[in-house]
């Protein structure tokens, strides 16, 4: 197990665990390799002592396992991801996703043609700026790709 300290273009800090340089260089390629705070994918290794667990107990079945094993570093760092994901999970929880259909879903909520809920989705940042110019609240918020998916 290879474990790296990476950090976003917005400055944030956190580690990563590969099986190998190979492992990382591979999910690095697939943008998998993501900032737990921000969701950023323009990630950069960051100078430090190298720290290797040659267990075989810990090691991976596979390289694709390994993929979402990114934690904060740093006590401040840690609390405020965990306040993020308690954040995150609160809005996974309490929204309705509409996918791509966010912009069109919010305009009809917003204008009384669809019932009022909470939604979640995607949209271009044009529109978000739109939404908002026609009062329309909108929360950008990158989800941790943790909560995409099941939790471990």
């Amino acid at each position: 197990m290879k474990v790296l300290d990476l950090q976003c273009a917005q400055g944030h800090g956190f580690e990563g665990w590969f099986g190998s340089e190979e492992d990382y260089q591979s999910q690095q390629a697939r943008a998998l390799v993501q900032c737990p705070l921000c969701g950023d994918a323009n990630i950069s290794k960051m100078l430090s002592a190298p720290r290797l667990n040659l267990s075989r107990a810990c090691a991976p079945e596979s390289s694709d396992q390994g993929e979402k094993a990114l934690a904060v570093a740093g006590p401040q760092d840690a609390d405020m991801a965990k306040r993020w994901m308690e954040i995150g999970r609160h809005l996974m929880a309490n929204t309705t996703d509409v996918g791509q259909r966010f912009a069109e879903e919010a305009r009809k909520i917003h204008y009384g043609e669809a019932p009022e809920r909470g939604i979640r989705g995607q949209t271009s940042a044009r529109e978000a700026r739109e939404l908002m110019e026609e009062g329309i609240g909108v929360l950008p918020f990158a989800v941790p790709e943790a909560l995409k998916g099941p939790l471990q």
